[in-house]
């Protein structure tokens, strides 16, 4: 498995609005090859802005790289642009490769 995470820090009071943002996109994920899951995250607040973390799970880095050249994946941020003022600057991108995995 792969996995991609963006933490995003939100100002104050706009936790709503980043929801929303997200609740309302056309991500088009489930039509992707290889595309496992999404999460989206509600994290603590701290040092004057909420955090959230965005997960996608995918098959393999191959899944996931090819995600990023296609026509979802440019149309997956439309709507976001008009936001900017809730965020605290730039996402954080991780990526992460499963070198265990343990399932009930």
């Amino acid at each position: 498995m792969y996995l991609t995470m963006n933490r995003f820090r939100i100002k104050p009071g706009s936790e709503q609005t980043f929801e929303q943002v997200w609740a309302s996109r056309d991500s088009r994920l489930g039509e992707v090859p290889g595309f496992l899951g999404f999460h989206l995250m509600k994290g603590p607040e701290k040092e004057g802005y909420r955090l959230y973390a965005s997960h996608t799970m995918w098959d393999s880095e191959q899944s996931f790289l090819n995600w990023t050249k296609s026509e979802a994946f440019r149309a997956a941020p439309a709507g976001a642009g008009g936001h900017r003022d809730i965020y605290m600057g730039h996402p954080e991108l991780e990526v992460f490769e499963s070198v265990q995995q343990l399932q009930p």
